[in-house]
């Protein structure tokens, strides 16, 4: 996607958030301001959405992050009785529905508070389950969504309205400039480059970097779903590596079934360089953007080494 239509895309989008704003507020009595200390209270079901509202809250938001750990896998996650609390009390809660986090939305559900926000991701983006959840791998969907936590930051804490705009703009601007950088130089050099990947985690970022991602879909959703793989999809990725097909291997590190070590395998047996990327920040400490150019980086290596271009 170009960045024009990119900015198009999210022009709209942001268009229909304003309104749908501007609707609550109608329907809405009035909003708890900031916390004694002055904060906005913000939890995020991950800390992939957490980061970005730290970068955009700054000073003036206190964000905690439930699934922080690079170990955990979010699909199977299993909430604890702080994590209740800590949504229970949040003014502003960032969740990434579509069916990726089913036990955040239960829980804002189960402890109804009159005037905290929900940043609902898939509801952004105007997704259903079913669709791929991983919306923070898709460009143009993470500044949709960086522009609805700004947008729900100024609503909680009105006379900061001006802060959080300029703190979303230098986060698009500024903190986002390597990230957009390395895409584009991908884009650029590796564009149609066949690859693989273990699971639809990588697909919405494929098309962005200009790579020709081959490996079955049916295959990549059942691997993130944990659903049995059919034995044609099996076949075919087994074939697209053993044959070359693909220049390079990029699998997700937090969900390695026996299936995808045995095809790791095979891709490292047949010269194939092998990337990995995760679901949450790794390591847990690095922001956003600075775990996000650490994973292209390594791509744009393996794909060096691949074509040697």
């Amino acid at each position: 996607m170009s960045l024009a239509a990119a900015r198009c895309r999210r022009a709209a989008a942001c268009a229909a958030i304003g309104g749908t704003l501007a609707l609550i507020a109608a329907g809405c009595g009035s909003i708890a301001a900031t916390t004694a200390g002055g904060r906005v209270s913000v939890v995020a079901a991950e800390n992939v959405w957490g980061s970005i509202a730290r970068q955009i809250g700054g000073t003036h938001a206190s964000v905690v992050s439930i699934i922080a750990n690079p170990a955990e896998d979010p699909h199977s996650y299993e909430p604890t009785t702080v994590d209740a609390r800590t949504m229970a009390t949040a003014q502003l809660a960032i969740v990434n529905g579509i069916g990726y986090d089913p036990w955040a939305p239960k829980l804002l559900a189960a402890n109804p508070a009159s005037g905290r926000l929900t940043v609902n991701v898939g509801d952004i983006l105007g997704m259903r389950e079913g669709d791929n959840p991983h919306r923070w791998y898709d460009p143009p969907d993470l500044l949709d969504v960086a522009e609805a936590i700004g947008a729900d930051l100024a609503r909680l804490d009105p006379g900061d309205k001006a802060y959080f705009i300029r703190r979303v703009s230098a986060f698009e601007a500024q903190g986002l400039a390597g990230y957009h950088r390395l895409i584009a130089r991908i884009q650029s050099r590796y564009r149609g480059t066949p690859v693989g990947a273990s699971e639809s985690i990588f697909a919405p970022l494929a098309p962005e970097l200009g790579l020709d991602l081959i490996t079955p879909p049916s295959f990549m959703n059942a691997v993130a779903e944990g659903t049995d793989v059919t034995a044609q999809d099996t076949v075919t990725a087994e074939r697209q590596i053993a044959t070359r097909g693909i220049r390079v291997w990029v699998y997700n590190s937090q969900n390695v079934t026996p299936e995808i070590k045995r095809l790791n395998g095979l891709a490292a047996a047949a010269h194939i360089p092998v990337v990995t990327i995760t679901e949450t920040l790794s390591p847990s400490t690095d922001s956003f953007q600075q775990w996000q150019v650490a994973q292209l980086g390594r791509l744009q290596t393996a794909l060096h080494e691949a074509t040697g271009r």
